[in-house]
């Protein structure tokens, strides 16, 4: 088995623990709120707008021997580049306040998958930053367009409000296969490591944001940043 499948066989169980989340279901079956849409896409904005500089701070630790990922790196940075305010752009235009979550804060959930992600960037083998790629574009391709179609047919959004949604789940599946053969280039035991255990928690993280969601359906003002 080439890597990618093999980390896909051992994170099956953090996968469905993400995928089973109640809002998630929901949202599939076109049976969600326009709040809870806009409190989604609230902390896609505080997770997202983290995407560049989370690369180039894992860009900045790799060993020389990994050199060749320089290059895969830099290209992702250029793609992802601006992608938080087409997300201000959708809330704006499923009658959200964009300014407002600008000026918020993160849920604790979303805070707590960026601060991994930091952390293993800065702290741990900087090629797990991989594992939390794996389970962000897995999850786009997988649930992105599909939600994006029940969404909007549920709550008549114009499709200006589901550019982050539906860019996504098309962008990811050329991004899913140019992974893929990045992970599989990864021959170290380290490095294949690095990658499964930012995967696993990653799944779990993410699972969590969702789960959230069912708490909050709006930006509390007692979270907003002053």
């Amino acid at each position: 088995m080439k890597f990618h499948e093999v980390l896909a066989a051992r994170t099956a169980a953090g996968r469905d623990y993400l995928t089973s989340a109640p809002i998630i279901r929901r949202a599939l079956a076109g049976h969600i709120q326009c709040d809870e849409y806009i409190a989604f896409l609230t902390q896609a904005f505080h997770h997202v707008r983290h995407t560049v500089p989370l690369m180039m701070a894992a860009g900045s630790r790799l060993p020389a021997r990994l050199g060749w990922l320089r290059k895969e790196i830099i290209h992702y940075t250029e793609e992802e580049e601006g992608h938080e305010q087409w997300i201000l752009n959708d809330i704006e235009a499923a009658g959200g306040d964009a300014s407002t979550v600008a000026r918020s804060l993160p849920s604790i959930a979303t805070d707590a998958m960026v601060a991994y992600a930091y952390d293993t960037a800065a702290r741990r083998n900087p090629v797990g930053f991989f594992g939390m790629v794996f389970v962000l574009e897995g999850a786009s391709v997988a649930l992105a367009c599909a939600a994006a179609d029940r969404i909007q047919a549920s709550l008549q959004l114009p499709n200006r409000a589901m550019t982050y949604l539906r860019s996504h789940g098309q962008l990811d599946q050329q991004h899913v296969q140019d992974l893929y053969e990045i992970l599989n280039r990864f021959d170290e035991e380290q490095d294949r490591t690095a990658v499964e255990r930012c995967a696993q928690a990653m799944f779990r993280l993410y699972g969590n944001v969702f789960r959230e969601l069912e708490e909050r359906t709006a930006v509390p003002t007692a979270w907003r940043a002053v």
